[in-house]
Order: C-alpha cells, then structure tokens, then sequence
C-alpha cells in the first residue's frame, strides 16, 4: 500500500496522511474514492488486456446514493481511500435477501442484504464459528471484510478422479453457501476445501477436512 503525504500545517509537528490504494489492492469490500464519490466494490468482474496494460473489472456501489456501475481501472492507477470503521459481529441468519449480523459488543442487530454484500455473500454461512467484520461510512453499514482465505464444503460435485493430483485440469462444485466455484478434479463431494475470497479460486484442501 501506498501513501500519499500531505503537509498540512495542523501544528507545528503535525503532519496529515491520506492513504492511497492502487488497482492491484482493490478487492470485494474495498472503498475508494472515484470522481469525487465514495464506491465499494462488490464483485470482480475479471481482468483484459488493455492498451496501458491489463485493466481490472469491478461491479462498484456508490456508498452515498446506493446507485452501482461497472469500472474498468487501469494497472497501476492510484485511488484514494475512504475511512470506514470497523465492528466484529457474527452472522446469526439469513432470512431471504437479507444476512442478519449480530454486534458483539453491542448485541445489536445490524442487516445487510445480499447485493450489499456483493460476492462475500457467497462465503458465510450461520454455521460459522468465526467473527465477521462490518464496514461503516459515516454511521451506516455497507459491507464486510472477510480474510482471503476461508474454508467451505463442497456439497456436491462430480465424483474425483483417482491419480490425478496436478490441479490443472477444473471441474464446477457447489459450496455449502449455496455458490459454485472451479475445483480440481480430484475433489469430492463433502470435501473440506480453502477457497480465495478475492477471486473464489480453490487454495487446496482444507487441512481439517
């Protein structure tokens, strides 16, 4: 991360920072500041070659009028990011559209729907022993930090291919959350698996499975 430092005179040894974030660093649940607004990002779209190199895809939401569009944003360009407080909750339900969160300090019910969790809705589930953290702009909750790797089930998918261990070869497998992903061929159905919560790519076999 980079950082952009601005002298401003607050006192005479006082110096303001303003933190910058750069395109390879934006990833589901990041805010930056694009045109004047404040967005954050919801799923990732993917990545092409573009003129100035490769250019990263997003599904962005602005946080003020909870309007989306879709971004193309070239390597190496630098954004400004926006400060969002952090709590540590725990997901209690999901009742349709809507993830039910419970403050851990507070015991407060704080909702989010599915669209504002973007692709993190696909790795959490009720079941979970493990606290997860809302993001808040300036009072209101606008999504979730996650770690990159998290561990799932896969609830179904083909059966595995003895012997083949390269990891090349990908097949479709459906997790507990109810999402699909790629895997390799050698998973099975039940198998315990880490996935990247970046980009939904299979890490390897969850080490409890």
């Amino acid at each position: 991360m980079y950082f952009h430092i601005s002298l401003a005179i607050l006192s005479k040894n006082c110096y303001c920072i303003d933190t910058m974030l750069q395109t390879n660093e934006i990833r589901v649940g990041t805010a930056f500041m694009y045109e004047g607004s404040p967005f954050i990002v919801q799923r990732l779209l993917g990545q092409k070659s573009g003129r100035a190199g490769m250019v990263t895809k997003l599904r962005v939401k602005n946080i003020v009028t909870g309007s989306t569009q879709d971004l193309g944003l070239d390597a190496g360009e630098k954004f400004d990011d926006v400060a969002l407080e952090e709590k540590t909750t725990r997901l209690s339900y999901i009742d349709g559209d809507d993830f039910h969160f419970m403050d851990q300090e507070t015991y407060d019910d704080v909702i989010l729907t599915k669209e504002d969790l973007g692709d993190n809705a696909g790795y959490i589930s009720p079941d979970d022993e493990y606290d997860v953290t809302i993001t808040y702009y300036e009072g209101k909750a606008v999504g979730i930090n996650l770690p990159i790797n998290v561990t799932r089930t896969i609830t179904y998918c083909e059966p595995g291919i003895k012997g083949d261990t390269s990891g090349k070869s990908t097949k479709p497998a459906t997790l507990d959350t109810g999402i699909e992903v790629k895997v390799p061929l050698f998973c099975n159905t039940d198998d315990r698996i880490v996935i990247d919560t970046r980009d939904g790519s299979f890490v390897e076999r969850a080490k409890d499975r």
